[in-house]
């Protein structure tokens, strides 16, 4: 394992003093993860490699660093934010020739700390475990989840809960708010080796380009355009998209008050310090779209030595961004559908269906789903759905059918097979996430984590069985916020 921002100068990171635990144990270790990036699965779970994976010792060349960066958050600016309990290994490379950086998140209080204690909640932590494997095996750009543990501690919330750490992978913990770090320094120098190192790592055709650093500005626009696209494609919020939560590599990182939409409503918020509903489930393009601003913005001495002319490009790429959301988006809804083709009525029949799922309150996930069955493409209504429903939904349902037969002559079995390959069977649902924290905080019951896990892990086949982590929440289980336990 090598040091991460191994050649940058140190006013990119802080070395921390290591604070260890008083009772590190394993809840889960990703095995496969680990053979992926060329790990010894069992030295890990070993003395010295648990003792590595909760911050208590590190073996011989392993030098940990807690990384600088600024954001905007919730729209305010702040100009020193950085890793205030997470500790950066360093590099591995994978099975695929692919840098992959590995980071401990509650590993304890660094410079970046400020009040913190710098330590994680187990509920948080295994959240972030199960969200981020569901997303990757749902095909999304995501952050990995290498190992999470308990750390035999109690940390301060709103109450005492057990303490737990996440290790995760990514290609790179370089953010948007990394590039304001240095920007706000007028630090060109800085900003500069962390353009051609980010460039270099995520980038490297931009490096090659006539205006490197405008490209590479623009592999980070359609990063994040096709990254939300996903999200919005499966029902998925986010919930804190500050500027330090974007990621360069367009990867989704950071899960704090995350969750998946049941019912359809495009103004669904789960974090409860969202009053407002900034980063609500239809806000999130935009969103995206206003946190590149403040990467072009950082950008700019990069640009050109002409601020106007510097600005004036910097505006031509982010102009594209909503182009290219809409044409992931609009690919993404039709492979849902299962249209071949484009269509002129396309975005009206889109946008029919939601209206008609907001109207009835039907579930997201579910909706998609049933309309991937082979006797509803020929003709049937799902099963499931209630009378008022099914009379709802009649005339988009005729729509739908006659422009399914304008896109070719696919027979109806191989066009709900590939449908079903998009549209997902199991997500994480927020009600059985909760009592999955719930059983491991206060029953020390890990059962239910792990079971959730294996199902997750194939959400796009149907498993006997397991109807129940497929079915939407009762009333009074639905969950109407999360929280990031910071």
């Amino acid at each position: 394992m090598r040091q991460s921002y191994d050649g940058l100068p140190e006013r990119f990171y802080a070395p921390p003093e290591l604070t260890p635990v008083a009772d590190a144990r394993l809840v889960h270790l990703n095995r496969p993860l680990a053979a992926e990036l060329g790990l010894d699965a069992d030295w890990l779970t070993g003395p010295e490699g648990l003792a590595m994976l909760s911050a208590s010792h590190m073996p011989p060349g392993v030098r940990p660093l807690a990384l600088a960066y600024a954001g905007h958050q919730f729209g305010h600016f702040v100009s020193r934010l950085g890793d205030g309990r997470a500790l950066l290994l360093g590099d591995v490379r994978d099975s695929h020739g692919h840098e992959r950086e590995i980071q401990i998140k509650g590993s304890g209080r660094t410079a970046f700390s400020r009040r913190g204690d710098g330590r994680a909640a187990l509920g948080p932590v295994l959240r972030e475990y199960l969200l981020s494997e569901s997303m990757a095996a749902l095909g999304v750009p995501t952050t990995r989840a290498l190992a999470a543990l308990r750390t035999g501690e109690t940390v301060m919330r709103e109450k005492p809960l057990p303490g737990g750490m996440i290790v995760r992978v990514a290609a790179s913990h370089i953010r948007v708010g990394t590039f304001q770090y240095f920007a706000a320094r007028q630090d060109v120098a800085g900003l500069r080796l962390l353009a051609d190192f980010a460039m270099a790592r995520h980038a490297p055709d931009a490096a090659r380009a006539e205006h490197p650093y405008l490209a590479f500005l623009e592999s980070v626009v359609a990063a994040q355009a096709a990254l939300v696209a996903r999200w919005m494609l499966i029902g998925f919020i986010h919930g804190v998209m500050n500027t330090d939560n974007m990621a360069v590599s367009g990867e989704t990182i950071d899960y704090g008050p995350c969750a998946f939409m049941d019912q359809y409503d495009p103004a669904t918020v789960f974090s409860f310090i969202d009053e407002h509903g900034r980063y609500a489930y239809t806000n999130q393009p935009s969103i995206a779209l206003w946190n590149l601003t403040r990467l072009a913005e950082a950008l700019l001495p990069l640009l050109s030595e002409d601020e106007d002319r510097a600005v004036e490009h910097a505006q031509q790429v982010l102009a594209g961004f909503h182009a290219r959301f809409h044409d992931a988006y609009f690919a993404g809804m039709r492979a849902k559908l299962g249209l071949e083709g484009e269509a002129e009525q396309d975005e009206t029949l889109f946008h029919t269906l939601l209206q008609t799922m907001q109207a009835t309150q039907s579930d997201f996930t579910n909706t998609f789903r049933a309309l991937s069955h082979e006797a509803v493409l020929q003709g049937a209504t799902p099963a499931d759905w209630p009378q008022p429903v099914a009379e709802a939904f009649a005339p988009w349902l005729a729509q739908w059918r006659q422009r399914l037969a304008q896109g070719g002559q696919a027979a109806p079995h191989d066009r709900a097979a590939r449908m079903r390959s998009v549209n997902p069977c199991y997500i994480p649902r927020n009600h059985l996430v909760e009592a999955m924290i719930a059983a491991a905080i206060e029953h020390d019951d890990d059962a239910p984590f792990r079971e959730m896990l294996a199902v997750l892990a194939n959400p796009y086949e149907h498993q006997p069985g397991r109807d129940r982590y497929a079915a939407p929440p009762t009333p009074d289980e639905r969950v109407r916020y999360t929280y990031c336990g910071t």
